[in-house]
């Protein structure tokens, strides 16, 4: 990615080795099955961090968060896309007469505490809405070259595009709206099916921001797109469930199958276009 030009956000806070170290037992090698076993038991990655752990509260004042330091590549990385997504964000709710708020991103090693519970890195990257921060171990990108067979820098920006999604949502009052239907539709396959078109549209969004981006700074190298793809369709639940219980279980889905992610990612990402996400009205997935 093509990303000298782009400034770094100020809204990164670096809790390595600082607080919440003791959940690292848990181990990034688990997360193949942790994130499969969130899909089966809740509905947002953020619920089950809270029942996993009890209820949270926000990260007490005065933490070990800090910014990240100077010489730190991952880090300045991760920086660079997130103010990206600003810029992108910024400019998008700004033509639609809105004010966008820029979400927290937390640097991570193995557990830190959140508003929504106690986070821990083998639940993957997430998005609290309660505090309105992105959570993210870095491990994770080891993971997604080695483990999901995802590499490349387009693929992690992706990562942290989708995670952002989930805050556009939060902001939209989209999140807040289907958790409520979720809760009156007293059925769990019907609550993890509102839960796949939230993610699918997370998705989306995360191919808006790619679009806009690339437009603005021109940040894509050729080739990259299929990296985001091939992300895309390596955490499908499909892809997911076949490789940790060796069957598929359609109606416990909560994020979507492969061919469902890619395509609307594609979908944002072709368009740039927020008023093509809207998988709520979609007679089809």
């Amino acid at each position: 990615m093509r990303l000298d030009d782009q400034s770094e956000s100020r809204n990164v806070e670096d809790r390595r080795g600082g607080i919440g170290r003791g959940g690292a037992g848990l181990g990034v090698g688990t997360l193949v099955i942790a994130l499969a076993a969130s899909y089966f038991f809740g509905i947002d990655p953020a619920v089950i961090l809270g029942l996993a752990s009890g209820p949270g509260g926000p990260s007490p004042a005065g933490s070990s968060a800090q910014r990240p330091p100077a010489n730190d590549s991952a880090a300045r990385f991760v920086s660079k896309v997130l103010g990206s997504t600003e810029t992108a964000w910024q400019t998008i709710f700004q033509e639609a007469g809105q004010r966008y708020r820029e979400p927290k991103l937390v640097l991570f090693t193995g557990a830190t505490p959140t508003a929504c519970g106690s986070g821990q890195s083998a639940m993957g990257p997430f998005y609290c809405p309660s505090d309105q921060k992105v959570y993210i171990d870095l491990a994770f990108f080891r993971d997604l070259k080695d483990r999901f067979h995802a590499p490349g820098e387009f693929a992690q920006a992706y990562v942290i595009a989708h995670e952002v999604g989930h805050h556009v949502q939060n902001l939209l009052g989209i999140s807040d709206k289907v958790h409520a239907a979720q809760r009156r539709s007293g059925k769990q396959a019907a609550a993890n099916a509102l839960s796949v078109r939230l993610e699918l549209q997370a998705d989306c969004f995360a191919g808006v921001w790619g679009h806009s981006a690339n437009n603005m700074q021109r940040i894509l190298e050729p080739g990259e797109i299929e990296q985001a793809l091939a992300a895309a369709s390596a955490i499908g639940d499909d892809r997911l469930q076949r490789q940790t219980q060796g069957q598929i279980v359609p109606e416990s889905f909560t994020h979507g199958t492969s061919t469902q992610r890619v395509r609307w990612f594609k979908r944002g990402m072709d368009s740039g276009d927020v008023r093509q996400c809207d998988t709520f009205s979609a007679a089809s997935l």
